[in-house]
């Protein structure tokens, strides 16, 4: 028999928030040496992307030369190109734009603008700094504000019982259901992230105006959210990524540029793969909670960001580059400002404090709770419950 945890209404919140705000105490202020840990991160999600693209040129010159480059070649060459720039993609979101859009770096002193909060991305520097399907305004207050802070509710957009409802209860054979799925994974940045952050930030401002609030994507370029989509969110990085970027291959000819196209579209498949697996799951598994009511006190809200979130494997800055960093989501979630070095640092105290407290610490392989959660996705298994206590 497995080990018996306490249960939801046995423990003492009043004392699981005095633990945690001591350890809050005594993590200290973001420091230059956790800058520079981001400014590595940022390097290596760079050199992916640049080395990416370095081998399109190669691909390109040898086709040019008299290496007759066979079409084995061409396509080991075009998969490594395409991940290499998948994981640039990935890196960019999870590694730079997330910590920094949480205002992780925001009191390290004397740091540029540009790796804070308030300058990151913003205006014409989401060119430079988060070019996505995903506007970062949008993404911050989803993802910042309604998921965070209703984590687990009806009101948490990234509810992903409530959002794949349809599909769980559909009567379609359940082939079809894992099906859909794994393409959905291939496609979600811009068929999820991007209409629904949109949704979740137009909604805030239709609240305050004390309209009726939409509760479907609108693709419509004709209306006026689906104007917004259209041009603010997808326009923008088709026009640089699909468009602008092979287009500077043309100095090597036009099949450079076909080259560019094809293996940028295979890197943007990967990317969505590569984020879905390590996003998706933090959230959403037999074994995780979702809540009926909002938390009433600090402790409870601590509470549930404990169950309702689990970690993956964790250690060196390999590991956790590859997962973006999202396998803390437990600490991240109940220090959400901590700068992504002091996740590594905090993780372990994390853990003993759950021990303490007889609360279960999920941690397993990405892999697993991947598989876990398409079970939960196409109807297979359902979220544990914790109804009004």
């Amino acid at each position: 028999m497995g080990h018996t945890y306490a249960k939801y209404e046995d423990i003492d919140k009043l004392q699981l928030q005095n633990d945690i705000d001591e350890v809050k105490k005594n993590i200290g202020k973001a420091t230059i040496e956790d800058f520079k840990h981001l400014l590595k991160l940022e390097r290596w999600g760079r050199a992916c992307t640049l080395f990416g693209y370095a081998l399109i040129i190669i691909v390109s010159f040898l086709e040019l030369s008299t290496y007759n480059l066979s079409t084995l070649e061409f396509w080991i060459i075009a998969l490594i190109s395409a991940i290499a720039i998948g994981t640039g993609n990935v890196s960019r979101w999870a590694n730079v734009a997330h910590p920094i859009l949480h205002g992780a770096y925001d009191k390290v002193p004397n740091i540029p603008k540009r790796y804070t909060k308030s300058g990151f991305a913003k205006h014409g520097r989401r060119y430079l700094d988060w070019l996505d399907w995903i506007k970062p305004e949008a993404w911050s207050y989803e993802h910042n504000i309604m998921h965070h802070y209703h984590l687990g509710e009806d009101e948490d957009p990234d509810n992903v019982e409530n959002n794949m409802i349809w599909l769980s209860k559909s009567k379609i054979p359940m082939w079809s259901k894992y099906l859909f799925v794994y393409i959905f994974a291939g496609t979600w940045k811009l068929s999820y992230y991007a209409p629904n952050t949109l949704k979740i930030l137009e909604n805030k401002k239709l609240k305050k105006l004390k309209l009726p609030e939409q509760d479907t994507y609108n693709w419509n370029p004709f209306n006026n959210m689906g104007k917004i989509l259209w041009k603010e969110y997808i326009l923008p990085y088709f026009s640089v990524k699909f468009i602008l970027i092979p287009l500077l291959f043309s100095p090597l000819g036009l099949e450079a540029v076909f080259n560019a196209f094809i293996i940028t579209l295979i890197a943007e498949y990967i990317a969505n793969l590569h984020s879905f697996l390590v996003i998706v799951p933090n959230h959403s598994a037999e074994d995780i909670y979702r809540f009926d009511t909002p938390h009433k006190s600090q402790g409870e809200f601590y509470l549930r960001q404990i169950m309702g979130s689990v970690n993956y494997k964790t250690g060196t800055n390999i590991v956790d580059f590859a997962h973006g960093w999202l396998n803390y989501q437990i600490e991240h979630h109940i220090f959400p400002t901590l700068p992504l070095l002091q996740l590594q640092k905090i993780q372990p105290i994390m853990k003993e404090l759950c021990a303490k407290h007889n609360l279960e610490y999920r941690q397993d392989s990405v892999f697993k709770r991947m598989k876990m959660t398409i079970d939960l996705m196409v109807g297979k298994t359902q979220l544990l419950k914790i109804g009004n206590i």
